[in-house]
């Protein structure tokens, strides 16, 4: 089984990753945890937890690991320094440590509207840093893939998206089916070296996500 290293795994989406890696058989979850206490909840799960803050060293969590999915991030309510230390640089020490052990594949969950941030109103920095910490993994020369989706709903996943490089509207997206798309491009031909947005739509994740692959 490969290892999966989870940056964000007590997130909403990363949570959701957990528990579907958890139900796989190809893949191991290993969450990446900043508290002692955390480590009940994944203990509770049956999954492995490693210690490591993103603000601080995090090359130990990475012994091991084959891929990883960074589906971290600050949240709404800090200001703009916690954004710029976890959304863009934890990001960047992350890629970095990733490509120090050799890791296979790196799933960056973006967000849409980094190819305008000026565009973002309130979101405008979150969006630099996200572009910047986009840009930085694209440059890095690992495998990646870069998911932009629109905004992110609470709804139950239905398995159904739009995806595109571009999509032309605005829009949003189950937490549920953005979880199911990080773990789906852990595969090695799907969405290889490219970045895509994501919306609710009418195919299924599967084949919307093979056939932009294939296209790429």
């Amino acid at each position: 089984m490969e290892k999966i290293l989870i940056a964000g795994s007590t997130g909403q989406t990363g949570k959701r990753v957990i528990e579907i890696l958890n139900n796989t058989e190809n893949f191991k979850p290993i969450a990446m945890i900043r508290k002692e206490e955390q480590k009940q909840i994944f203990d509770d799960m049956d999954v492995e937890s490693v210690m490591a803050d993103l603000e601080g060293e995090i090359d130990h969590a990475f012994k091991g690991i084959d891929r990883v999915i960074f589906a971290a991030g600050s949240g709404g309510s800090t200001g703009p320094e916690k954004t710029t230390a976890v959304d863009q640089e934890g990001a960047k020490k992350m890629v970095d440590a990733a490509k120090k052990h050799n890791v296979k594949k790196f799933i960056m969950l973006s967000a849409m509207g980094t190819d305008k941030p000026e565009k973002g109103g309130d979101l405008e920095h979150y969006l630099r840093a996200k572009k910047e910490a986009d840009d930085y993994l694209v440059d890095s020369g690992i495998v990646y893939t870069i998911v932009q989706p629109g905004r992110l709903t609470d709804d139950m996943g239905l398995a159904k998206v739009k995806l595109a490089p571009k999509l032309k509207e605005r829009g949003e997206i189950s937490r549920d089916d953005v979880a199911f798309l990080l773990v789906m491009c852990l595969a090695d031909p799907l969405g290889k070296n490219m970045a895509f947005q994501a919306l609710e739509g009418e195919e299924s994740i599967k084949s919307a996500l093979v056939e932009l692959s294939q296209n790429n």
